[in-house]
């Protein structure tokens, strides 16, 4: 630890207002530096108190030792409700928190399972003799172990040096597949090294699909919160759903997608804090984080609150933009309890706690829903009501989240409310400012394609709102997946089982291609059905029909490319997604719609027609890049980074 003198708990405004501006001349690298400061400043009885936790948790795990710099082949997904309609660009690789206690356990139970799989370890159950047809057949198409040698006597043995503890006799009352974790590592490490360990189809599909499932439940139910409000105006009028689509386009760029991209900086910090052992500084950047972003909401607050006057000389249809702009001014209750959730959710996943968050939804997304009918419909309040209830829900979430902390689990990185997150601002707002632009810009490519959908006018403003509405929630499957796919990868690239992690993102890539037909089946059948969820207007209607056979042949490229993203984070080389991404949005697909949509006169059709070739053209060069990729270069990268962590 850094020999500096601790600074008071009490300092005067100038010494605050040098350290924070001091703060903003450190040097790289920024993460590291805004732990090493905070560390620096610790006072002994914080660091003792972080030591009693850190032994507390180590407590009874003494057969654990060593594992936390092992390969580890389970993990949590990240990125869990991060809000994304689009993947941004993540220039470093994100430090993970240590393993719980329950992760370790299940890494474990991992290793045990491939190494029976490819029968370096006996069977867990003893196999039927003579199994039947059935069995047979279930067997070939879902069982997770590799194909077996056609003699017993070519399985590979791994010589195992023996220890005072080893058995006397070769089964000594211990099943080789209970082996006690020193010795699982020797059998691992030695499998791994003569290159015995493979994986399946069947196994990676499991896997994926057992990743998948909760986060495609979050997304889901966290961007209901959004289309709850379009679902309940959307039947009042054109108008008013084209206002509410208007509406929240302007708050996405304003303020919901920059406070998202500040908020990332927290992945990597409270990641880094955690990992430190000192968990208080978990705490510490949440606070942080929490005043930075509050002290934005005054000029959001200043733009929400005169937005209608900005939209009158945007948009030509005033009424729209009248409504738009009562929408923004009642959502600015909403944002301080936005930008603590957002910050929030961060702390609660850099301990591994990313349950959290889908609990936190599971409560408010029906509350949403509810309070939307109830004010819109049963009260009467009309268009007034929905932007009151986005902003009640948004104030109710990080009461919830803050709940859980507090009777649940996640009080223990909370060191309590210090001066200090008044200062080290700096680094924070440089490591932050990065990520809010890559949202910002991503947000931007496809949510300027309302605004441009506003000149054609009222019914084809409203028409763009279910469209956007529509591809947004058929992307809440794909992208989960993706997330799902790249923990995958990342795993198994740090255990260094390369062919592995080409046969989870083969999996992965079919699981794109089932999806993306999946949703353009969907969609293409019910071309008729589903504009008359969200509007009664028939003009609104045909425009929609018209246009949802193309939206729906958009599906494939959308489901590819969002797991050809998946796939460049896995291989940490996700840089080139992201970069790829915005070059195609802004030099190719923008240029293609405005093209079609004025100069062809094919207005909405054109709109889409050059964001479908742009996602064509996406997946295409991303996959192009995930298969001349050096992954064995990965897997030494990963294991570079996992022995100088």
């Amino acid at each position: 630890m850094p020999n500096s003198k601790p600074i008071p708990p009490r300092k005067g405004v100038l010494d605050l207002a040098s350290s924070f501006a001091s703060s903003f001349r450190s040097a790289s690298p920024i993460a590291q530096e805004i732990v090493a400061r905070d560390l620096a400043e610790c006072s002994e009885d914080e660091m003792a108190e972080d030591d009693r936790l850190s032994g507390d948790d180590n407590d009874g795990s003494g057969s654990e030792v060593g594992i936390d710099g092992g390969p580890v082949l389970y993990q949590q997904p990240t990125g869990v409700a991060f809000g994304y309609r689009r993947p941004s660009i993540v220039t470093d690789q994100v430090t993970e928190p240590r393993l719980t206690r329950v992760e370790r356990k299940q890494s474990r139970n991992a290793e045990r399972s491939l190494l029976r799989d490819n029968y370096l370890l006996p069977p867990k159950h003893i196999p039927e003799e003579q199994p039947g047809p059935f069995r047979r057949l279930y067997k070939a198409l879902f069982s997770t172990k590799v194909r077996k040698p056609l003699h017993d006597e070519e399985v590979p043995r791994i010589a195992i040096q023996p220890t005072e503890s080893s058995p006397l006799l070769p089964d000594g009352g211990a099943n080789r597949a209970t082996l006690p974790h020193d010795r699982l590592d020797e059998q691992w490490d030695a499998a791994v090294a003569s290159g015995m360990i493979e994986t399946t189809w069947q196994r990676e599909a499991q896997t994926i699909a057992t990743y998948s499932r909760s986060l495609i439940l979050t997304f889901l139910l966290q961007y209901s919160v959004n289309i709850a409000s379009i679902f309940a105006v959307g039947r009042i009028g054109k108008i008013e759903l084209g206002a509410v689509s208007l509406a929240t386009m302007s708050a996405n760029i304003l303020c919901y997608a920059p406070m998202q991209g500040l908020a990332t900086s927290l992945d990597t910090l409270c990641a880094q804090a955690y990992g430190s052992g000192h968990k208080h500084l978990v705490g510490l950047q949440l606070q942080r984080m929490i005043y930075f972003l509050w002290s934005l909401i005054i000029p959001i607050a200043v733009l929400f609150f005169f937005a209608k006057d900005i939209l009158l000389h945007i948009v030509p249809d005033p009424q729209s933009a009248e409504l738009a702009g009562l929408y923004l001014r009642i959502a600015i209750a909403g944002i301080p309890g936005f930008a603590a959730f957002e910050a929030g959710k961060r702390f609660v996943q850099s301990q591994g706690l990313f349950i959290a968050t889908t609990y936190v939804l599971l409560i408010a997304a029906p509350i949403n829903i509810f309070v939307n009918w109830f004010l819109v419909w049963h009260l009467g309040w009309g268009f007034i009501g929905a932007p009151i209830s986005v902003a009640l829900t948004q104030t109710l979430m990080p009461l919830l989240l803050l709940a859980y902390v507090l009777f649940v689990d996640g009080s223990q990185c909370w060191g309590g409310f210090t001066r200090r997150a008044l200062t080290n601002w700096g680094p924070m707002i440089k490591l932050a400012l990065p990520g809010m632009v890559m949202v910002m810009a991503e947000w931007l490519a496809f949510e300027i394609l309302t605004l441009v959908a506003s000149q054609f006018g009222t019914s084809y403003l409203a028409a763009q709102s279910i469209l956007v509405t529509v591809s947004a929630t058929t992307f809440m499957v794909p992208f989960p997946v993706s997330i799902a796919a790249s923990t995958r990868i990342a795993n198994l690239i740090g255990a260094r089982l390369v062919k592995a992690a080409q046969t989870a993102a083969k999996v992965a890539f079919a699981a794109g291609c089932i999806i993306g037909l999946f949703n353009l089946t969907l969609l293409a059948s019910l071309r008729d059905q589903i504009p008359r969820l969200f509007t009664q207007d028939e003009e609104v209607i045909a425009i929609v029909a018209s246009v949802l056979p193309l939206v729906a042949v958009m599906q494939i490229f959308d489901a590819l490319a969002a797991v050809a993203h998946g796939l460049l984070r896995g291989i940490g080389k996700q840089s080139f997604g992201g970069y790829a991404n915005l070059g195609i949005y802004y030099i190719l697909a923008l240029p293609v719609s405005f093209a079609t949509a004025f100069a062809l006169d094919w207005k909405l059709t054109g709109l889409w027609l050059g964001t479908t070739v742009g996602l064509a053209l996406v997946a295409a060069i991303e996959y192009w890049y995930t298969c001349i990729s050096d992954w064995e270069q990965s897997a030494r990268d990963a294991e570079d980074r996992n022995a100088a962590g």
